[in-house]
């Protein structure tokens, strides 16, 4: 039992952790996108909380590297939000390192091998306090020409002094914000007056006041700052709000410069107009040891507020999901059980009153298994933000270190896939944006030659299409070239000379995803070894999905994957190929026609027939397994059409058995390898049939891609 809690405790701490973590690297990213203006200040303490947690989950948990780490990144964090070191390019190039290498501390803590990242945290640690942080001296201090009464001074915390200093010194207008609220919503309407104010200005402290008449209501005083006229402040602010300007009391002393630590002391109760400690106040992390109170002033310990948890999320492990999942197909079949043995009992000349009741709980029974299927699958989804995120910080660090400039875009980060979909996507989509800042990417130089701008364009976006996601990755750099590829092709020995010289272009581009192919003119850090484009593929191929690619000599390139939702429960069309049984994803299926064996052609060796006007390759899966008959074609037969993104094929099948929901469960390992095959299913009776990976069937067959798939680099490359 102990055994089991500290694995549930691991498990909760790489959880919160690694999600910790995931928002302070959208949040450094975010500041960094900013770069060049005044840091968001409400941002920068969200990042600074987000150290904070971390330092403090961290430390719960033991794991000292990290925590250090974090207090770093604090300290470093809280030097910038009080104006004591400026948030320029070699403090967010130090800041954006953090995020990897508390990724790699958790990546440890979870899988239970030694550490050995220490070193490396350590290291980064000494970096981020390496730089001074300096204290203004000597300066006039605004605060005390600013009219703030000494009563409103000493509830002031030192961060809210020096917003109040910095938006004074930028010469906007300090304003008074009085206003109430009833009890019951005033959380709720405090925090919507907030949101309106922030539009023209800062709201820099949230006082609670005594001035509330009504004794189910609560008063707030809040000092605001804005270069708007107070007329701007007060429509924002709305009718039932009163907006003062804060008067000028003349002349500022000198200011002295104050120790890091001389935060002000802050009384739990304030006499005079301003009463009680700051509620919603801008400081994130408040003194230790400050007495907790209510939002009307209540001492600790009454019993006046809900113990209910504010949050209504619940962490949920992916493998949790599964076995429900793995549930509801097993209800799946026990369902269509229960259907046939209606119908069974129907022929068999039974009570139809029977019938018919059992035939109306069958219907519900389905309805209800359709709405649990749905939320299982929602619960699963993410977002794409999640990778998009870390991509983006990679591309920051790769820039660097071949010196080039990249204009990184991202779009489509709300699109969400499977959460082991987007697990499985982060390498190949790095390996696309790495190859395309090393190789795509020309040198500055180069660009201005060519009439570019010096900043190479990389721009990832994800959209949805129906049943499917689209992921591009483009590049406006050099583009591939097409003869440097067939020469690369011929010279290691991935295809002779004269297969190279019959390939169509499209057929040349995809050399490219053959294993050891590279035309890098020189091993770097990189690139250049030959790995990378071949697991690629194999890891899109593994999930379902396709990729196809566009490239323009001098004008960049263009990667589209295109993958499923989801590929957990799906609904299959059943057909049967001489004698065998599969199931084709129906969210592939675009429709199904009846052919005869007249209305094949043969077309540079590939078998194709009409529709509607236009040609569509087909392939014949008892062919394309290599079954015993495969070869023979029938006098009638059904065309099952495929597509997955602009690619159409057809699949020419014996019988149309049905349609059914069905769970894709891995292969074995001597099937794990085998082209066009996605996975296994029981579709009940213990009937196990093979689900068809239409993706890999099409690229095999349509893209032309046999020297990918393994087949001999002298022949063509077809598998029809």
């Amino acid at each position: 039992m102990a055994s089991d809690r500290s694995q549930k405790a691991l498990a909760d701490f790489v959880s919160e952790a690694q999600e910790t973590i995931d928002v302070l690297g959208h949040d450094l990213m975010r500041l960094d996108r900013g770069h060049g203006s005044e840091p968001d200040p409400d941002l920068l303490n969200a990042v600074f909380r987000g150290a904070h947690s971390l330092k403090g989950l961290s430390s719960m948990f033991g794991v000292e590297r990290m925590a250090r780490l974090a207090h770093a990144l604090e300290d470093l964090l809280d030097d910038v939000r009080m104006g004591r070191r400026p948030l320029d390019r070699p403090a967010l190039d130090l800041l954006l390192e953090a995020p990897e290498v508390f990724s790699r501390i958790i990546s440890e803590e979870a899988a239970g091998s030694p550490p050995q990242t220490t070193e490396l945290a350590t290291r980064l640690a000494d970096r981020l306090r390496a730089g001074e942080a300096k204290a203004p001296v000597g300066a006039a201090d605004p605060l005390d020409a600013a009219g703030l009464g000494p009563e409103v001074r000493a509830v002031l915390t030192e961060y809210e002094e020096h917003r109040l200093r910095a938006n004074l010194e930028k010469g906007l207008g300090l304003f008074r914000v009085k206003v109430g609220f009833e009890l019951g919503s005033f959380d709720r309407d405090l925090s919507a007056l907030n949101a309106r104010l922030k539009q023209v200005g800062e709201v820099v402290s949230t006082l609670p006041s005594a001035d509330a008449r009504d004794p189910q209501s609560i008063a707030f005083e809040m000092l605001f700052a804005s270069k708007e006229p107070i007329e701007s402040v007060r429509h924002e602010a709305g009718a039932a709000a009163v907006v003062e300007p804060v008067r000028a009391s003349g002349p500022a002393p000198a200011r002295a410069a104050a120790p890091r630590s001389a935060a002000a002391p802050r009384p739990p109760t304030v006499p005079g107009p301003l009463a009680g400690p700051l509620a919603g106040s801008a400081d994130p992390a408040p003194e230790a040891g400050a007495p907790a109170l209510s939002p009307v002033g209540e001492p600790p310990g009454e019993d006046t507020a809900s113990l209910r948890s504010a949050s209504q999320a619940v962490r949920v492990n992916i493998h949790k999901l599964d076995r429900l999942m793995t549930v509801v197909g097993e209800l799946v079949l026990v369902k269509s059980t229960l259907l046939a043995l209606a119908e069974r009992y129907k022929a068999e000349g039974g009570d139809p009153v029977l019938g018919s009741e059992m035939h109306r709980a069958n219907r519900a029974l389905e309805r209800r298994l359709d709405e649990l299927q749905a939320g299982i699958l929602e619960v699963r989804m993410v977002p794409l933000e999640q990778i998009f995120d870390k991509l983006a910080r990679m591309v920051r660090k790769i820039a660097r270190e071949v010196g080039k400039e990249i204009d990184f875009q991202v779009s489509g980060g709300d699109v969400e896939l499977d959460k082991l979909i987007v697990e499985e996507l982060s390498d190949p989509l790095m390996h696309l944006i790495r190859n395309a800042i090393d190789h795509g990417i020309e040198a500055p130089e180069v660009r201005g030659r060519a009439g570019k701008p010096a900043a190479g364009q990389v721009r990832l976006a994800a959209a949805q299409k129906g049943n499917h996601v689209l992921i591009v990755v483009e590049d406006d750099g050099a583009g591939m070239d097409e003869d440097r590829i067939r020469e690369v092709a011929i010279s290691r020995g991935l295809a002779t000379a004269d297969a190279v010289k019959d390939l169509a272009r499209r057929e040349v581009m995809n050399l490219i995803f053959v294993p050891g192919f590279s035309t890098a003119r020189q091993v770097t850090s990189l690139s250049g070894r030959g790995v990378g484009m071949d697991v690629v593929k194999n890891n899109i191929a593994t999930l379902s999905g396709i990729i196809d690619l566009q490239t323009e000599k001098g004008r960049g390139t263009r990667f589209e994957i295109t993958l499923p939702v989801t590929l957990a429960i799906i609904r299959a069309l059943v057909v049967s190929v001489v004698g065998r049984t599969y199931a084709v994803p129906l969210n592939s299926v675009l429709e199904i026609v009846e052919a005869q064996a007249r209305d094949v052609r043969t077309l540079s060796t590939r078998e194709v027939i009409s529709l509607r006007g236009s040609t569509l390759p087909l392939v014949r899966l008892g062919r394309f397994f290599g079954h015993p008959g495969g070869e023979r074609a029938p006098a009638e037969f059904f065309v099952v059409v495929v597509g997955l993104a602009q690619e159409r094929l057809g699949i020419a099948v014996d019988d149309l058995v049905g349609q059914q929901d069905i769970v894709v469960k891995q292969l074995g390992r001597a099937l794990r390898g085998v082209r066009g095959i996605a996975g296994a299913t029981d579709l009940g009776n213990r009937r196990t049939v093979l689900v068809l990976d239409v993706g890999a069937i099409i690229e095999d067959v349509v893209s032309g891609d046999g020297l990918s798939a393994g087949a001999d680099p002298a022949v063509l490359p077809s598998r029809a």
